[in-house]
């Protein structure tokens, strides 16, 4: 099967109270053919940034979840060929040129991976579990949706055949303590949701272990130590975005099923 017929690419970016961000991923989208923001209805100045980009198209919609926001904004996308850009990710000149050639020349791929660089305020972490981050950003959009099943690092179904790019998206991720730590709560409560929909339930020995194992492993095992004291800090925020999912699920559950008075 051929992906080729239509080479123009449509950047599509959801948005939250992105003000830091959007200036400067907005003025390096020259390239694209179309932009699209979908925002979550941001309460900074994140809306007026956006529209001061004359081919930028604004567009709020209230959230669900990520999965149901990403599909909505491949809805918008007027081209076959997609990319998905969050606000803190930002392209090199070879990364730019390399999907632009990709598109031209695919004859067969319906989808491609992104490896990414983790920053850590401005600068690289090499290890603690992402140096083998990849995650889909460019698809054609008739043979690749985002799957109902996660609400929180959503799952790109793909048909056709997948394949990888060799230059790194930048991913600013860490700008401080505070932000990534609100980040990583939020990531946790979706997961928990995620799990009490699918009606899992939390137990006291997972709840003691798998936060503990998760930074053992990230820390040890992937490397987590070689990054330093930056290192220390992302194996304990993600660990801690385990026990919130814990924890939330619990209450969730409890909520459902309060006890009885006494």
């Amino acid at each position: 099967m051929k992906y080729n017929h239509n080479t123009k690419i449509s950047v599509l970016i959801i948005t939250l109270n992105e003000e830091n961000q959007m200036k400067a991923l907005l003025a390096d989208l020259d390239f694209a053919d179309e932009i699209i923001v979908i925002d979550s209805f941001s309460t900074d100045n994140t809306e007026v940034i956006c529209k001061s980009f004359e081919n930028v198209k604004f567009i709020q919609n209230r959230f669900e979840n990520y999965s149901s926001q990403r599909n909505f904004a491949i809805s918008q996308a007027k081209n076959d060929w997609v990319l998905f850009l969050d606000a803190d990710e930002r392209l090199t000149t070879e990364l730019k040129n390399e999907i632009l050639i990709t598109v031209k020349n695919n004859l067969s791929y319906a989808a491609f991976l992104f490896p990414r660089t983790f920053m850590f305020e401005n600068e690289i972490l090499y290890f603690s579990g992402n140096q083998s981050d990849k995650i889909f950003r460019l698809f054609h959009k008739n043979h690749a949706e985002y799957t109902s099943e996660r609400l929180i690092h959503e799952k790109l179904k793909v048909e056709g055949k997948i394949g990888i790019l060799k230059n790194k998206l930048i991913h600013y991720s860490y700008a401080n303590y505070d932000s990534y730590k609100s980040k990583i709560i939020r990531y946790g409560k979706f997961k928990a949701q995620e799990k009490f929909i699918k009606k899992q339930k939390s137990h006291y020995l997972l709840h003691l272990l798998h936060p503990i194992y998760n930074f053992l492993y990230n820390y040890f095992v992937r490397l987590g130590f070689l990054d330093g004291k930056k290192g220390v800090i992302i194996c304990y925020l993600n660990a801690y975005c385990i026990h919130i999912r814990y924890n939330e699920l619990n209450q969730l559950w409890n909520k459902k099923h309060p006890l009885s008075p006494k």
